[in-house]
């Protein structure tokens, strides 16, 4: 049985020494930081009694991780993105900001940069034979008034659940966009019906998933930034209605507020009003922002980004 040892004064002298709390030089926080995670690294050691052999996996673990870069996959799959949101959910309240649409997980398969284009957007290339998707919806504050020139920053995954950019195989910026609203605050685009997708069968997030009986499959969902000059930002996606993972998506992103409703159409003639043929899908979904003069509030959230400077 592993010796305990970790609340010893060696021992908790050796960890400020190995956090920097010995010295002045450095950053405060992030001594501070690693102090702790270093104390509960050891306390987890002593209390499960760690061995050497399974400390080491877990370390090749780490580099597994990172060389398949799915940090951001696990810390969604371990709920610890949700834990954000819920922490920062509990401060709204606390703070009396209530209302709106509901924020939820951003993932980590934001692209920056996509086309702006005014009020309407096609978000596919054309080369997936999916099912075409069109949506609409209003971008409101909380008293029901149109944002005007806000901003709607969508992306989604194709038919294969891979999304542009991590995916070579699709074009640049494929269903990735950015719509400016209307004077009514109105958005609307054209793409296809995305699919639910599951963790890399054999990446190390699914790995770890397997030991916890855990799946890694997440229903069909549209990714949004919605921001506005004088409007806290919003970053939600919407989880498309039917869908077998709906409630048990891995990535706990799915809130009842934020479930759209998807109507499937086989009807001719509705078609060809909206210039198709054959079986098309629709989405109206509206989205509602709270407002704010706080400059740090209407802009997302700072965090490593692709392509973003």
């Amino acid at each position: 049985m592993t010796v305990k040892i970790a609340q010893t004064e060696g021992v908790q002298q050796f960890l400020k020494e190995a956090s920097g709390q010995l010295n002045d030089a450095g950053n405060p926080r992030v001594k501070a930081l690693v102090h702790r995670i270093l104390k509960d690294t050891v306390n987890i050691i002593d209390e499960l009694s760690v061995t050497p052999e399974e400390f080491w996996k877990a370390v090749n673990y780490l580099n597994e991780l990172g060389a398949r870069q799915e940090a951001g996959l696990l810390v969604a799959g371990l709920g610890l993105e949700h834990y954000l949101d819920l922490v920062m959910d509990a401060e709204d309240e606390e703070a009396g900001k209530s209302g709106g649409t509901p924020r939820t997980i951003e993932g980590p398969l934001y692209v920056a940069g996509a086309p702006l284009s005014k009020a309407e957007a096609r978000l596919d290339d054309g080369t997936d034979a999916g099912t075409v998707l069109f949506m609409k919806g209003q971008v409101k504050d909380l008293d029901g008034k149109p944002v005007a020139n806000a901003i709607v920053d969508v992306w989604h995954a194709n038919t294969g659940g891979t999304y542009s950019y991590f995916d070579g195989t699709q074009s640049e910026f494929n269903l990735r966009r950015r719509i400016e609203t209307d004077a009514q605050g109105n958005y609307r685009f054209r793409s296809i019906v995305p699919s639910g997708y599951g963790c890399p069968p054999d990446g190390p997030t699914q790995k770890l998933l397997d030991q916890l009986g855990r799946h890694g499959q997440r229903p069909a969902h549209i990714h949004f930034f919605i921001s506005a000059p004088g409007h806290r930002h919003l970053t939600t996606q919407i989880n498309l209605s039917g869908e077998q993972y709906l409630h048990d998506d891995f990535a706990y992103a799915t809130r009842d507020e934020l479930i759209a409703d998807i109507r499937f159409s086989e009807d001719p003639a509705a078609a060809r009003a909206q210039g198709v043929e054959g079986r098309f899908a629709e989405i109206d979904f509206d989205f509602t922002v709270q407002s704010s003069d706080a400059a740090q509030e209407q802009g997302r959230m700072e965090r490593v980004r692709a392509l973003e400077n």
